[in-house]
């Protein structure tokens, strides 16, 4: 992934650490606990032996993150605290996950039983919005995991920073997991920024959110690989109903505003598709080596080809003006789906060319869904992991996941950026030799070179 290296790792703290951990580990090797970590164990951002060797005079300045895991001594007395979690944003398999591993770690390893669910997103950390919170116990998460969506709701848009710290206050929370994606990150940093202004003593920990996977510095995030599993499967619809006519088209619109990793990954998986179109890779319809001219070989050759197109791809051909936004400034996307079927059969019904189109957009069955059990494993690692950096007074950050190892990454390196595919790297590649589609699809001299390695 092409990604720009940050300037900060260090991770904030907010004091000392004189409390012992309830939890029996260990700091020996030989010891049958499993290990503590200590906070100056790291991850290196990049693995490659190249990296190492141009810091090796210096190894400290080797960009690495904090990896995460249980302290030996915390900043927070188990027992004594109470704590908060929300959920923001679009809805995703997990949500549920999460919050019950928070609930269950927060419970049984350190003693915490006053945890409260703000419903409805930051909307529900301003006293006097309703629903009020709930409180949420072992009893109350004991199946939640079984099922899709968030029991504490969510939604959209900022509130009043003052007003959410007030209430904090007021119902003494010292831990507030904020689980989310770039918008909660956001709102989660504005809500440290006051926090600090009043010097007051309260965790503030995300958990990446987005179903879309373009959250930097995870290399995937809880629910993405439910999400572009449960795609394969319309994929797989799309294509029986291709076959099944004479020049059967299959379209598949998912997921993917500003990133196409699901629209990738899943055609990489389904082996059945044949022209994947995401945000990060432009394309021409017209022409040549448009796409349309492409489709025309390729159904003069099987008969039938399968597209999938992520929702943010293409939005080049739409005239606006205007980039109207949702209410977490999230630009609101036209509807490429629909622009490429409609130019599909109108291009097709001028040269009079016997065809048929099946569109499918299975968005809202997949982000309802649960997770299947590679997730709920990764959802739990999350929750686990969330709770221990709060315990040991960790604030400012979100839980990541790199080289295999959750980390503790500052949230000042994580918001205002996304995560997208590198069309010359690796991922991009399968999907190409997956599909069988040119690297670049249309007419540009020089996007054409560029994409050849000219």
């Amino acid at each position: 992934m092409l990604i720009e290296i940050f300037d900060n790792t260090e991770v904030k703290n907010l004091g000392e650490c004189v409390f012992k951990s309830p939890i029996p580990l260990s700091f020996r090797d030989s010891s049958i606990f499993a290990n503590f970590v200590k906070d100056s164990e790291k991850i290196l951002f990049d693995s490659k032996i190249d990296l190492v060797k141009n810091h090796q005079d210096d190894l400290n300045k080797t960009p690495a993150f904090e990896l995460g895991g249980p302290r030996k001594y915390l900043h927070f007395e188990p027992g004594k605290i109470a704590c908060g979690i929300v959920t923001c944003g679009g809805l995703c398999p997990g949500i549920n996950n999460v919050i019950r591993g928070l609930v269950n770690s927060m419970h049984y390893w350190y003693k915490c039983d006053k945890i409260y669910g703000f419903m409805y997103g930051f909307r529900g950390m301003v006293e006097g919005n309703e629903p009020e919170p709930i409180e949420l116990n072992v009893k109350t998460v004991e199946d939640i995991h079984l099922k899709g969506g968030t029991i504490l709701g969510s939604s959209r848009g900022s509130q009043d920073v003052k007003k959410i710290v007030d209430y904090l206050e007021k119902l003494k929370i010292s831990i507030l997991f904020t689980v989310g994606g770039d918008g909660t990150m956001k709102g989660a940093n504005d809500i440290c920024n006051e926090i600090a202004d009043r010097s007051l003593d309260i965790s503030i920990v995300g958990i990446p959110k987005t179903i879309d996977n373009d959250i930097v510095f995870v290399e995937h995030t809880f629910g993405y690989q439910t999400a572009f599993s449960a795609a394969v499967e319309a994929i797989n619809s799309a294509h029986v109903e291709a076959k099944g006519t004479m020049n059967g088209i299959g379209i598949v619109k998912l997921m993917g505003r500003d990133s196409g990793y699901i629209a990738a990954s899943a055609s990489i998986a389904s082996q059945d598709v044949n022209y994947v179109l995401v945000p990060e890779s432009p394309f021409e319809l017209e022409g040549r080596d448009g796409l349309l001219n492409l489709l025309k070989k390729r159904l003069k050759e099987k008969k039938h080809a399968v597209i999938v197109v992520a929702e943010g791809a293409g939005q080049d051909f739409f005239n606006s003006s205007e980039h109207k936004t949702d209410q977490s400034g999230n630009v609101l996307h036209n509807d490429i789906g629909m622009y490429i079927k409609d130019r599909i059969k109108e291009y097709f019904d001028d040269l009079g060319i016997e065809y048929s189109i099946k569109y499918i957009d299975p968005s809202y069955m997949i982000r309802s869904l649960p997770p299947t059990p590679i997730d709920s494993m990764f959802c739990s690692n999350f929750a686990q992991n969330a709770a221990h950096a709060g315990m040991a007074g960790k604030t400012e950050i979100m839980i990541g996941y790199w080289n295999g190892k959750f980390t503790n990454v500052p949230l000042s390196s994580v918001i205002g950026k996304r995560k997208k595919i590198n069309i010359e790297g690796d991922f991009w590649l399968s999907v190409l030799l997956t599909t069988g589609q040119p690297r670049y699809m249309g007419n540009d001299i020089i996007l054409k070179s560029k994409n050849k390695g000219g």
